[in-house]
């Protein structure tokens, strides 16, 4: 598959791994946007379930719309492996900053990403990949968001949000280059 970005520092730099073709029995993951869970599979064998929150938008491609995206999509890249719980990211580095209370009080408005970052490409031209509809330029993530935000329904921006403690068990379990159905 490939590499992942590990052990990532406070404003280092990240590294992609190219994805490769996903042989049948490796994890795949879907993320179902009308029950708003995330499944984790492997030969068609369910080996995890986690509630997340998707877009308040709905679904949708286009660049602005604040939709989650369709179709077939893969991991890209692997942020923050290696970044403690609560990891604050602001343009997918590190802040060194730890999500705390005080810091929620100072930014109210901002929408915290946390702790790991799956960042998404699309694989279906004119869908999800390519002009104004391209997942990746779009910056769509699975990421860990505030322990408070409430999962199970669409509350996100266009992500796909998850709880701290489950997106840091995702991201050990999927490697880059992963096939990821949102739908």
């Amino acid at each position: 598959m490939g590499e992942a970005v590990a052990g990532q520092r406070p404003g280092s730099r990240i590294r992609a791994a190219s994805g490769r073709d996903s042989d049948p029995s490796a994890p795949r993951i879907h993320v179902d946007l009308t029950h708003q869970h995330l499944e984790v599979r492997t030969g068609g064998r369910l080996l995890r379930r986690y509630p997340v929150s998707t877009g308040a938008n709905g679904a949708g491609e286009r660049i602005g719309s604040g939709c989650t995206p369709r179709g077939m999509h893969r991991v890209r890249i692997k942020i923050g492996q290696g970044c403690p719980t609560g990891a604050v990211f602001r343009a997918r580095r590190w802040t060194g900053e730890i999500y705390s209370p005080e810091l929620a009080a100072a930014e109210p408005e901002r929408d915290w990403i946390l702790t790991r970052i799956l960042w998404l490409t699309g694989l279906e031209s004119g869908r999800n990949r390519g002009q104004d509809v391209d997942t990746l330029r779009r910056f769509i993530y699975i990421h860990g968001c505030p322990d408070s935000e409430p999962m199970g329904v669409p509350c996100s921006h266009g992500c796909v949000r998850m709880q701290n403690s489950q997106v840091v068990e995702l991201s050990d379990l999927i490697p880059v280059g992963a096939l990821v159905e949102l739908g």
